[in-house]
């Protein structure tokens, strides 16, 4: 299966996950809330969203089969993280964590770091737990968890679709030009970590 016939079954996935929500909601408004929660968010933070787009953009420089491991990895490590949150499990350092992902996978993106696709899953496994600790501690009490966490995975999973499409698009095009704002835009992304780490936004 090519790159470009991957990208669309990922993008189709996710859209379908959330076309599909309504159609659950007859059980009771809390779901469609805790859901809404949950898709909002990743989307309501610069941290999260960069760190997921860099997901997206680093497995597109990989390629192979990193172009679904790897964002697969983060979701699925950051379902974990999500739970200890829901659960109050005390996690150190989590903010420190996510300025430290959107440094770090920047940095991936910027130097086309050549992972083998087993290092590049265990390192946005890594991070995937403190944005997933983050997202799941900062649920609302009065929503469900299961359709809270099924909404912020989601969003999660659109995230990085753009951030693979981003990249794919950038390979395709075969010139220096699309290649070099690829990596002006991760650094972008680190110096931004470098930022948040700082406090400065």
């Amino acid at each position: 299966m090519n790159s470009k016939r991957l990208f669309a079954l990922a993008c189709a996935a996710a859209f379908a996950a959330v076309a599909s929500t309504p159609a659950a909601a007859h059980v009771g408004i809390g779901s469609v809330h805790g859901f809404a929660n949950g898709l909002h968010h990743p989307l309501s933070g610069i941290d999260h969203m960069l760190a997921m787009f860099a997901v997206g953009m680093f497995a597109a420089n990989l390629g192979g089969r990193a172009l679904w491991l790897v964002p697969a990895s983060f979701v699925a490590m950051m379902a974990v993280g999500g739970a200890l949150g829901i659960a109050h499990v005390a996690l150190p350092y989590v903010e420190i964590g996510i300025a430290a992902s959107v440094i770090v996978l920047g940095a991936a993106v910027a130097f086309r770091l050549p992972l083998p696709t087993i290092a590049a899953m265990l390192l946005v496994g890594f991070f995937a737990v403190f944005h997933g600790h983050a997202h799941g501690s900062e649920m609302p009490a009065e929503v469900a968890g299961a359709t809270y966490a099924a909404g912020f995975m989601v969003a999660t999973a659109l995230l990085h679709a753009i951030g693979i499409g981003t990249g794919l698009m950038a390979r395709r095009m075969g010139t220096d030009t699309p290649l070099h704002a690829s990596r002006i835009g991760g650094m972008t992304m680190s110096l931004a970590g470098v930022a948040l780490l700082a406090g400065w936004i």
